[in-house]
């Protein structure tokens, strides 16, 4: 298939079962996103400063557990689709940038915690991408922030105790927020009338 030929669009991930691609039912996306307080940014900023020290290391732990407990995702990967050992996968060159990638964008967001704007802005850029050039169902999005809590929790257990797990997880349905709002924009999400 050349490059310019979109490839047909993929079949959802068992989650999605009842609502149909590019439809959301309402209650998935609140009006707003509940901001962080100032402890909270505190939380996330020094929390996160242990995990970027290894950014590439987590970045690719995240990404293989993401692809062995969700192998679906990988029909969006066409250069490590094709990968099923998480050896093999942690060889990857393509899948290791794609990692720096995804912490890359992780760092923007809490070095921007203080602007509001700023982290709109970034996680509209990624969301708009996703949803036009890569047609990455956005439930993906949140499958991942799962993901990456898991990671981050047993890999820093010292630094991600119960309290700092739940700000994290304020903060990864935030992101979620803004990049559905990002799908939306671009038309990708409708609210369903037959989604039950």
């Amino acid at each position: 298939m050349s490059r310019r030929e979109s490839p047909p669009p993929p079949s959802p991930p068992p989650q999605l079962l009842g609502v149909q691609r590019g439809e959301m039912e309402c209650e998935d996306r609140p009006e707003r996103a509940e901001p962080l307080s100032d402890t909270e940014r505190e939380i996330v900023q020094d929390t996160w400063g242990h995990v970027y020290k290894n950014c590439e290391d987590v970045g690719v732990s995240v990404l293989i557990r993401f692809f062995v407990n969700f192998p679906s995702a990988k029909q969006y990967f066409s250069q490590f689709q094709h990968l099923e050992d998480p050896e093999e996968m942690a060889r990857s060159s393509q899948l290791r940038q794609h990692a720096c990638r995804v912490m890359n964008a992780i760092n923007s967001v809490v070095e921007n915690l203080h602007d509001p704007e700023k982290v709109s802005s970034v996680l509209a850029l990624v969301g708009k991408a996703h949803a036009i050039k890569h047609k990455v169902e956005p439930v993906y999005f949140k499958i991942l922030s799962s993901v990456m809590l898991e990671v981050f929790s047993e890999d820093f257990p010292e630094f991600f105790t119960a309290e700092v797990q739940m700000v994290w997880t304020k903060l990864m349905g935030a992101v979620y927020w803004h990049v559905t709002g990002a799908y939306t924009e671009v038309g990708w999400l409708q609210v369903s009338s037959s989604a039950v």
